[in-house]
């Protein structure tokens, strides 16, 4: 077996069974022997049954946990990494997505084209076909301020704010980034060998971060891969429990400043976190005063930049 996609999760049944048939056809369009394993985060609408029944060819991994993403993925890796087979590419795969046809075999035209590639990313479209940025730099402060201060629009769709020039993905090329967005990354084998597996105290967000900026520092290239074509609908599964995921999103953030950022950034970045949730804290504060909130709408939002200040 070549390939191992592994499709992690968590109650949005309709959208892992458009993901599935996607993948498939990309599979059979690719030509490559592969396997489709799906874990399921311990849904309550149906999916890993709708997987069972409506993909039956798929390895499926229904738990009674909900392990978060990395953890979810990592339930899939390791007994593929144990095989004496092992896979020689590993495509960890949102269920918010599809692939176009021929996305896969794009993507591995790359990372055979590129001997010193480690990982790869594709060019990503939103549900109604608009661009959406699949590829970013390591995190920033001025991105950390643009994320409470946008200033002008123009900005949060610049390199300042981590992302590449719309032009690199126009030309079609393979061009090498930081890191992907985490709906979508292929991963060779001697990768998976040589960093490990993706880090479980992450439950959702930034473990794609953390795995490339280890990869680079193994000695590995990143690229996106722009005729490598994958819709992604963004967001389905982590908007079920918003004011939670938020608080997440920042515990994760500040775990990866943390461990890999010096103490002087760290400093700052959590002043500008503070001064950000404050910021977030008065303007929700206005809008009870005003009317536009009540107190029991507003209630979770508060709870959640108090926690995230706590953090």
């Amino acid at each position: 077996m070549s390939l191992a996609v592994v499709v992690v999760s968590y109650n949005v049944c309709e959208l892992t069974r458009g993901c599935l048939a996607s993948v498939f056809r990309a599979l059979s369009h690719a030509g490559t022997d592969g396997e489709v394993w799906v874990v399921d985060n311990a849904s309550t609408d149906g999916s890993a049954e709708m997987v069972a029944q409506t993909y039956p060819q798929a390895i499926l991994l229904a738990l009674d946990e909900n392990l978060g993403y990395a953890g979810g993925a990592n339930r899939a890796l390791r007994p593929l990494l144990a095989r004496k087979d092992i896979p020689e590419w590993f495509l960890v795969l949102n269920p918010d997505t599809v692939l176009a046809e021929d996305a896969l075999a794009q993507l591995l035209t790359v990372m055979r084209d590129l001997p010193a590639a480690g990982i790869a990313g594709a060019q990503l479209a939103y549900g109604d076909g608009g661009f959406q940025h699949g590829a970013f730099h390591f995190p920033t402060l001025a991105m950390l301020l643009l994320d409470f201060w946008p200033l002008h629009h123009r900005l949060l769709d610049s390199p300042l704010n981590g992302r590449y020039p719309r032009r690199r993905y126009a030309r079609g090329l393979p061009f090498a980034i930081d890191h992907p967005l985490g709906a979508a990354m292929l991963i060779r084998r001697e990768v998976l060998r040589s960093v490990g597996l993706f880090d479980e105290t992450y439950f959702m967000y930034c473990e794609e971060i953390d795995y490339c900026l280890r990869a680079r520092r193994a000695g590995w290239g990143i690229y996106l891969a722009p005729a490598a074509r994958i819709v992604h609908f963004a967001g389905q599964s982590t908007s079920q429990f918003r004011e939670r995921m938020f608080v997440a999103l920042w515990r994760s953030r500040l775990m990866l400043f943390d461990r890999y950022y010096s103490r002087l950034y760290r400093w700052l970045a959590r002043r500008i976190i503070r001064v950000g949730m404050s910021a977030q804290r008065r303007a929700t504060e206005r809008q009870i005063a005003s009317g536009v909130l009540t107190a029991d709408q507003a209630a979770p939002r508060l709870t959640a930049y108090r926690q995230v200040m706590e953090l």
